[in-house]
């Protein structure tokens, strides 16, 4: 086996880049280092069935990443399967536009019409760090960008667990924690129920070795910005924070596509580390070509029993390729064969497709905004991202129409299901990872002759979720009265406090029709309130409360 120093392996990637990105092909060989459903209690079992669809069986297991045949080492090579970049070539300085889907926000539902909201969980954080990264660059994010629940789940609540109605359901990996107080920006009347759900969290030595494909974007818009430079940090970062027994393939794409380096012990850090930072950029964008490649790699080193993901980093300018349902019906393809789909949004790109391509993939999506939001994203929460505790996780809630007037579910507009979903294995939901906290708020009114003190149910939540391996959805519910709520928002604890902040700069920046009298300042205040009585310092909270004062002072 011919045995190649560092400079020469360099040499030699950065050849394969300079290919890539040229439209050519380059090849090198490189060192590589059943369970039962239950329906507990379930109000609606009218809706939905067990429904489970048999499973693409997972090709066989693969040979070791850093083992072949005689000892030889895997072979690194390209794939030419992308037209000629020279049809849609972008320079090193043009920047991409941002894309947003367009999702109406939801009102108030007349309880006596509909007592029931139905949704899917979203652990996704991506829309609060691109509006931290426009904030920061001194202007205010495009209203369509902003999506509450995502603002509400980058923060992190363990305090909310001790309070009186935090609930551990038995055998579930989660615990869920409910609380209600006055909404203190809804006008008179108006009150906030919270609705908290926790993963378990586990030990990095507890989860299954990992089987990670990385998509890298090295096409001309990466090289702007130090787009490409914080992926290959981010890169770094996760290697650093991945075990041994894991491993990591590289793929690269432009206008062609190649592996960098195949799928790798990460015991062999160095060889991986020196591949990424071999990463150059150049060239037009061919994502269909990359996906349908780092895929096929993924399959090719699946780990039965483990976890088997692509990691896709962009900018999120699709410009070449397979596109549209064609994509998402591939992504699903081996979302069955227990393949998933992360993505990472990197500058100014495409974030309604990276969404997309995440939900439909069984992944998350995160926007990178700073070398701060890579840590945290791929080594503070890597257990969330890659431990999957429980899967299609639904949450119901059934409002008592006897004590309730009206209602809304702030947020979630592109994660509601119709109530007959919930009981319903078939249709799809998201996962929840170790550790994930995920909040929910609903503002709703009482009835005029319903006092605070009342004690009959003011709701009961409902949660179905599915075992990491399971097929059939297990039940678990809450209920909470009127009188479990507090009748003073002073009274109400940090956590309810700070999110009903975080909600309302939402809303506020999403021009919502039910923050038009809000001052941002008034925002900040309630935010600061709830950080005096925090337990120790909170960086992400003081954070929060800078980047309020700071859109206050953009929007006069």
């Amino acid at each position: 086996m011919l045995r190649k120093n560092s400079a020469q392996r360099t040499l030699l990637w950065s050849g394969l880049l300079v290919a890539i990105a040229c439209g050519g092909s380059y090849s090198v060989r490189t060192e590589s280092g059943g369970e039962t459903a239950d329906t507990g209690g379930a109000a609606y079992a009218e809706y939905g069935g067990d429904g489970a669809s048999e499973e693409m069986a997972p090709p066989s297991e693969p040979m070791p990443a850093d083992t072949a045949a005689g000892g030889e080492a895997p072979t690194v090579a390209t794939v030419a399967s992308a037209p000629p970049p020279q049809q849609q070539a972008r320079t090193q300085t043009e920047t991409s536009t941002d894309t947003y889907a367009d999702d109406q926000e939801a009102g108030f539902v007349d309880a006596a019409q509909d007592a029931m909201v139905t949704f899917s969980l979203d652990v996704d954080t991506a829309s609060y760090t691109r509006m931290r990264r426009e904030i920061n660059g001194g202007g205010l994010p495009d209203p369509r960008s902003v999506r509450p629940e995502e603002y509400l789940n980058f923060f992190r609540f363990d305090q909310a667990l001790e309070g009186q109605h935090a609930h551990r359901h038995e055998g579930a990996p989660f615990t869920t924690s409910l609380e209600s107080g006055p909404s203190p920006f809804g006008g008179e009347g108006m009150r906030l129920l919270r609705v908290g759900v926790r993963a378990d969290a586990m030990d990095q030595g507890q989860r299954p070795p990992a089987n990670l494909v990385f998509l890298v974007d090295v096409s001309g818009s990466m090289a702007s910005q130090g787009k490409l430079d914080l992926v290959k940090f981010s890169l770094e970062t996760l290697v650093d924070s991945l075990r041994p027994d894991d491993t990591v393939g590289i793929v690269v794409y432009a206008g062609r596509v190649g592996t960098l380096i195949e799928p790798t012990r990460v015991e062999n850090r160095g060889l991986l580390l020196e591949a990424i930072r071999g990463l150059t950029a150049g060239g037009s964008t061919n994502g269909e070509g990359g996906i349908r490649h780092a895929y096929d790699l993924a399959k090719q080193h699946f780990r039965r029993g483990g976890i088997n993901r692509v990691v896709l980093a962009t900018d999120g300018d699709f410009n070449v390729g397979l596109t549209g349902n064609s994509l998402i019906e591939l992504i699903e393809e081996y979302r069955e064969r227990d393949i998933t789909l992360t993505t990472l949004g990197f500058g100014r790109g495409n974030d309604r497709d990276l969404e997309r391509l995440a939900d439909h993939g069984n992944g998350n999506y995160a926007f990178v905004d700073s070398q701060n939001e890579a840590l945290r994203v791929l080594a503070r929460d890597l257990q969330g991202t890659l431990q999957v505790v429980a899967k299609d996780v639904k949450i119901q809630v059934a409002m008592n129409d006897a004590v309730v007037d009206r209602f809304r579910l702030i947020g979630y507009e592109n994660r509601r299901l119709a109530h007959r979903d919930f009981a319903d294995d078939r249709v799809d939901a998201a996962e929840v990872g170790s550790g994930h906290f995920v909040t929910a708020l609903i503002e709703y009114r009482l009835k005029p002759n319903v006092r605070v003190t009342d004690g009959r149910d003011l709701a009961e939540v409902r949660v179905r979720y599915k075992k990491p391996d399971g097929r059939r959805s297990r039940l678990t519910t809450q209920s909470f009265r009127v009188s479990d709520g507090e009748s003073r928002l002073s009274q109400t604890s940090p956590t309810f406090r700070f999110t009903a902040a975080v909600a309302e700069l939402a809303e506020v920046l999403r021009h919502s029709e039910h923050s038009n009298q809000t001052d941002l300042e008034a925002v900040a205040r309630l935010a600061d309130d709830a950080l005096e009585r925090w337990p120790g310092q909170w960086q992400d909270g003081q954070e929060f409360v800078r980047l309020v004062r700071r859109a206050a002072q953009l929007q006069r």
